[in-house]
């Protein structure tokens, strides 16, 4: 790459990560997309792939470590945390924050995907980084990068509740609300086999609580889920 293709990663470096690169290599290869490599294969033959790998072990370790000594609770509890801090769209919201994606190389089939290829690319890339800052600089500071980008945002989390498993949250309140326990039934599914959208509603008696949408059978019960704990939320504001 020239100079003038690698100044905005550096810049980038400088602005959000907090350093310059001595191999900025690492940080294009962080940021460089499968689909990229097979569209360019004489000029490009290395992905974030590798990267991902390592950055998603330093990324769990970091967040473990964290909540390890500075929180008391059950393990169960403390691994659902860990969960929701690492999960797909925690990290990838985290990447779009950052503006990944106007130095992310992939392919022009790839740019156009769906938001749920976006989101899983954005997160990918986000691990690859923290195993580039890793390489770089080493664990210290890589660890600060998870700190300030994703630890930070633990505050939030607890106080929306949102690291508990809807589904299983949800039938603990029907079942102390309505003694009933959550039924869910699909309601429509479009689009081809390999790219189907289901929508689920779930029922808790005869009453439909809450409908979502998404990819698979079981994120569209995860989102039903949601919904119906925001009816639940609204209803014992209103008593």
């Amino acid at each position: 790459m020239s100079g003038m293709q690698i100044a905005p990663y550096q810049e980038f470096a400088r602005e959000k990560i907090g350093f310059e690169f001595q191999n900025i290599d690492l940080l294009i290869t962080a940021l460089t997309h499968r689909s990229y490599v097979n569209e360019h294969k004489k000029s490009v033959n290395e992905h974030n792939e590798r990267l991902e790998f390592l950055g998603d072990a330093v990324l769990e370790l970091s967040v473990t470590d964290y909540l390890f000594n500075n929180h008391s609770e059950p393990e169960g509890i403390l691994t659902s945390w860990r969960s929701s801090l690492v999960r797909t769209e925690s990290i990838g919201e985290a990447g779009d924050r950052l503006g990944y994606e106007r130095l992310l190389r992939m392919s022009r089939g790839e740019k156009n995907g769906s938001t749920r290829a976006r989101q899983q690319i954005l997160a990918n890339a986000f691990e690859a980084v923290i195993g580039a800052i890793y390489l770089e600089k080493g664990y210290d500071a890589a660890d600060e990068f998870i700190k300030q980008n994703i630890l930070s945002k633990l505050g939030s989390i607890l106080e929306s509740g949102s690291w508990r498993d809807p589904k299983s949250h949800l039938q603990e309140v029907s079942q102390r609300i309505d003694n009933h326990t959550p039924v869910y039934r699909v309601l429509e599914e479009v689009g081809p086999d390999h790219d189907k959208i289901f929508t689920l509603g779930v029922y808790v008696g005869d009453k439909l609580m809450g409908k979502g949408t998404g990819p698979s059978k079981q994120n569209a019960q995860q989102e039903a889920a949601k919904a119906a704990l925001i009816t639940y939320d609204e209803q014992t504001k209103k008593k």
